[in-house]
């Protein structure tokens, strides 16, 4: 196990992620209610504050605190204890971004901060909200820092030696992460906090917009490689059997970096301000993000088979049948990955020049993002939450604990494939995102959402509410692990940190050769953004006031 402040650090991280997803899963309860009209919020309370909650604390609070939960207890696992510094650093890193935190969440609740998700301008919110969120991504980085400062530790003690993957894959993850901020942080600095203080009078919209995009896709991979990450490395420990192939996963994660970034314009596809050639540019690059997702597949595939044949299985498909599937560790996992499959398909309609606009502004792409991100993410990470608490408490997971942990994925299970399916239906009907109840005057077309089985905003709150009581059994499990389960005390009731071994023997040392990625990163970046960019601030409009609409 872990060193006890190693271990602190983490459930401190872990803490503040699952008070986020607290609050988050209730105000998306909320959300599904009033747009089936069966719901009406009090004067103090607005639709639009429970979106932009919704979104922020369960989008970026839970994901960014439970993936450096993750990152804090597998780097001291895979590369020893945290020095002082390494310890001190990562703890200014979370009160950074912890109070970054508080301050933007304050502003979104007390109604001066409902911009949504994406703040779009010329939507203006407190100045306080965007110092809150320029917070938050400073104390991130100031974490990923520390980390890859242990990371760079690990390498000076052993010249020559590649890395373990999981801290491979962590830095990866980390220098994504930073490149992908530049974008956020510059629109942030030196467009919307000027702005929304009154120094200066208009901002450019979609300057502001691409930067926000150039981070935002980016962002999806931020909370997708930590998946991944449990994927390649935890899976295999599960199935008894060793990583795949390390050199495949440190390539895949090589290909995140350097075509996840490049990509933004393709959720600007409707937006006239941008030549259609940087769009056709960055959706063909959008298009070679599939090649490590494919990757990925190969090799988890390829894993399960190994591990089913080495336990008896016969035929072509008698592997899949001697899988563990009573252990609700891998079974979570192993769910989430099949959800990925839909929601990586709906990826490619979406970055598809005309399909886009088909299903741009509807609700198809909130049944896409909450299949993509609400399910294989966020099972991969309640999977991991089932072994990593009891890992850092020292506390038992009972049967009766892992029991519901199977009530726990299979509603949420249940209930994303409802309201997703739903969503995605409505959409091709033409309902939007957005907003709140909408019957356009009881139009013929707005009547076929309201009718049907499946296409039908009923539907929508059925899989709502069954994902609330399933997000209300995880946090019972969580404080549980936490606080209330015994601690273990024979050796057995010790719960491991379930790390497969990963044979580097083969792997190409170029894999690790950070400032070749990270250069040819830049370049594609320079390529893809450079010229539109310089386009938008030379040839800038006048620009728009803030409004407040809310």
């Amino acid at each position: 196990m872990i060193p006890v402040a190693d271990r602190k650090l983490a459930l401190w991280n872990i803490g503040v992620a699952y008070t986020a997803f607290l609050i988050g899963t209730l105000a998306g309860l909320l959300q599904v209610f009033i747009r089936n009209d069966k719901l009406e919020l009090p004067a103090w309370l607005d639709y639009y504050q429970i979106l932009t909650a919704h979104g922020v604390l369960l989008a970026l609070i839970f994901t960014t605190f439970f993936i450096f939960a993750f990152f804090v207890t597998g780097f001291s696992k895979s590369l020893g204890a945290f020095g002082p510094k390494v310890l001190l650093w990562n703890w200014i890193g979370f009160a950074v971004m912890f109070g970054g935190t508080v301050l933007a969440t304050v502003m979104i609740v007390s109604g001066k901060a409902s911009v949504l998700y994406t703040f779009y301008a010329p939507l203006m919110a407190s100045p306080w909200y965007y110092v809150g969120l320029a917070l938050f991504v400073v104390g991130s980085w100031i974490m990923g820092f520390a980390l890859v400062g242990h990371y760079w530790r690990w390498r000076k003690e052993h010249p020559g030696e590649l890395s373990p993957l999981f801290a491979f894959m962590g830095v990866s993850t980390i220098v994504l992460w930073v490149i992908a901020c530049l974008g956020v942080v510059a629109t942030v600095l030196f467009q919307y906090i000027p702005w929304a203080f009154g120094w200066v009078d208009t901002i450019n919209v979609e300057l502001s917009r691409s930067l926000f995009w150039y981070f935002g896709h980016p962002l999806v991979y931020f909370w997708l490689l930590p998946a991944y990450m449990a994927w390649y490395v935890v899976v295999p420990k599960l199935l008894g059997v060793k990583v795949f192939s390390d050199s495949l996963a440190r390539l895949a994660f090589v290909l995140f970096i350097l075509f996840s970034i490049p990509v933004g314009f393709h959720h600007q596809l409707t937006e006239p301000g941008i030549s259609n050639f940087w769009k056709f540019l960055q959706v063909v690059l959008t298009f070679m993000v599939i090649i490590p997702s494919l990757l990925t597949a190969f090799s988890m595939f390829a894993t399960f088979e190994r591990s089913g044949r080495k336990n008896g299985g016969k035929g072509l498909f008698g592997w899949f049948t001697k899988l563990p599937w009573r252990d609700v560790r891998f079974t979570s996992i192993f769910v989430a990955m099949a959800f990925f499959i839909p929601g990586g398909a709906g990826g490619i309609i979406n970055a598809s020049f005309q399909l886009n606009e088909i299903v741009h502004n509807t609700l198809w792409i909130v049944g896409h993002f909450h299949i993509t991100v609400g399910t294989p993410v966020a099972m991969t990470f309640m999977g991991v939450t089932f072994w990593m608490v009891p890992y850092l408490t020292g506390r038992k997971f009972s049967k009766t604990m892992a029991r519901l942990g199977f009530i726990q994925i299979g509603t949420w299970a249940v209930g994303m494939l409802l309201m997703s399916t739903s969503q995605h239906i409505l959409g091709l009907l033409g309902a939007p995102r957005r907003t709140a109840y909408a019957g356009y005057n009881n139009h013929p077309s707005a009547l076929e959402w309201f009718d049907g089985l499946l296409t039908n905003h009923v539907t929508m709150a059925v899989g709502g509410s069954i994902l609330f009581l399933s997000a209300m059994l995880l946090i019972y499990i969580v404080i549980m692990s936490m606080f209330l389960s015994p601690k273990a005390v024979e050796a057995h009731e010790f719960v491991e940190f379930p790390m497969a071994d990963s044979d580097k023997e083969a792997t190409p040392a170029f894999l690790e050769n950070w400032v070749l990625w990270i250069g040819v990163a830049f370049m594609l970046i320079i390529i893809a953004y450079a010229i539109p960019l310089a386009q938008m601030i030379q040839h800038a409009p006048p620009g728009s006031k803030g409004f407040i609409t809310w």
